[in-house]
């Protein structure tokens, strides 16, 4: 009966509630659950832990922990995104939070018995449950509250999720210090206490949170009669969108642009200090790693803003045009080439922009496309290319590097090579944009009696 408070119909708006108070409900779960970008704080402290006892974890399979953390985002947006649109972004949330802070205390035990296993299950399987839930739960009321300005909602929310490594990675790498400096265990206490932590503040968005009643729009508000072909007065079920070519096609979008973005993201910091030899020391990479993040996190707002006036195709035809001239001549600031580490930086920086953006975008284009009537499910099911790119991605680069490196070949020289393969992706995502169409008739919902969180469908 207590959990009775996360049906949906207990988190109906009242009247007079103002739709800015939902963001900062959505923001409270995507600031926590962003904490898995900055999950490589965690990797030395890893490492040297068991090797304390004689024996070692090596790299890949500490960073398989972050691997199979977006594997599971992925699976569980795919498969809980339906069940979601019946119970309620209230219910999602707090599941999402239980599974992320429970992730971190299991995943605590088994930094304190050695146990990478236990590691995989807590914070790779079961906080990976939570990062699906977390991340497509505020999407669909968002676009709800925002009918006039989708884009800019799902911006202002997945803005924190690109946001969230600048709380998480100062945090865990100041309580780690904190615990060691008073020999307690310092990576099993810094887990379970960003577990209650993290489950608290997501707790704050679980109780704030509020769907629209039926039939709300903003006030003064009145629907475009002339827009563009592309945004649908008609819905789709999450059954039918994935049968349809625009489906698919956006999978392609999100899944090159995922995997290019990877391609920089990966190796940021060997890159650039790779490319530039002598001229950048582990803090100043440690820097461009930060203002990355900060392209990454701004990206997300701003790109998904400014695609409310020139349409989500229009913003991903930007993309991917611009996004492969970029990729393209990005090894030619290297150090034997122009040597301009201000270039290198900047278009980096602008190509990570676009990256954050590509996934704040692609909800509002999945709302114009397919409407609002299973958006969330819709989410969850295309999320499966982050995951196919978290896998592919870095089995690029570092095949490649891998390569040259076992050849005995110049590592610099690896760099071109990834950054044009990623260029080369990038036209297919171009490719695909441009074959995108409206929803064919045959795959709408017809039946006029479907109710959904704002009303009936129609």
């Amino acid at each position: 009966m207590a959990l009775a408070f996360l049906d949906r119909d207990r988190s109906i708006a009242p009247a007079g509630y103002s739709r800015w108070l939902v963001p900062p409900a959505a923001l409270a779960i995507h600031l926590s659950i962003g904490q898995v970008y900055s999950f490589s704080v965690f990797k030395n402290p890893l490492l040297a832990l068991h090797a304390a006892d004689g024996s070692s974890w090596n790299l890949k399979e500490v960073g398989y922990i972050f691997s199979i953390a977006i594997a599971f985002l992925g699976i569980s947006a795919a498969l809980f995104g339906a069940w979601l649109e019946k119970a309620g972004p209230r219910r999602a949330m707090f599941y999402a939070a239980i599974c992320f802070g429970a992730g971190f205390i299991i995943a605590s035990f088994g930094a304190s018995t050695h146990q990478l296993s236990l590691i995989y299950l807590g914070y790779g399987v079961i906080g990976g449950i939570g990062l699906g839930l977390g991340y497509i739960s505020p999407v669909s009321t968002l676009i709800k509250w925002f009918p006039d300005s989708p884009g800019l909602a799902t911006g202002l929310a997945i803005m924190g999720f690109g946001g969230g490594a600048m709380i998480g990675g100062p945090l865990a790498s100041n309580l780690m210090a904190h615990f060691k400096a008073a020999g307690q265990p310092s990576i099993p206490y810094t887990m379970v206490t960003m577990g209650i932590l993290y489950f608290i503040f997501m707790m704050f968005g679980v109780f704030t949170i509020r769907v629209p009643p039926t039939g709300w729009k903003p006030e003064g508000w009145v629907p475009s009669v002339k827009h563009s072909a592309l945004i649908s007065s008609h819905n789709v079920a999450v059954t039918e969108a994935w049968k349809t070519p625009q489906f698919w096609l956006l999978w392609v979008m999100l899944f090159v642009n995922v995997t290019a973005g990877i391609g920089i993201l990966e190796q940021a910091a060997p890159m650039i200090q790779d490319l530039f030899k002598g001229q950048i020391s582990p803090t100043a990479a440690v820097g461009f790693v930060g203002i990355l993040s900060i392209f990454n996190m701004a990206g997300r707002f701003l790109w998904a803003s400014f695609s409310d006036f020139i349409g989500r195709k229009g913003t991903y035809f930007t993309f991917f045009v611009l996004g492969a001239i970029l990729y393209f001549f990005l090894p030619f600031s290297r150090q034997d080439k122009i040597n301009s580490i201000p270039l290198f930086v900047a278009i980096a920086a602008l190509v990570i922009s676009m990256y954050g953006g590509g996934f704040a975008t692609i909800p509002a284009y999945l709302k114009d496309l397919f409407g609002g009537f299973n958006v969330s499910a819709i989410h969850g099911r295309l999320l499966t290319a982050w995951s196919a790119a978290g896998i592919i991605g870095p089995l690029i680069v570092n095949g490649i590097l891998d390569h040259y490196v076992e050849n005995h070949m110049n590592k610099e020289d690896a760099y071109p090579v990834i950054l044009h393969i990623m260029c080369g992706l990038l036209i297919v995502g171009f490719l695909a944009n441009l074959m995108v169409r409206p929803v064919a008739e045959k795959y709408w919902v017809k039946d006029k009696n479907l109710v959904y969180a704002d009303g009936p469908a129609h």
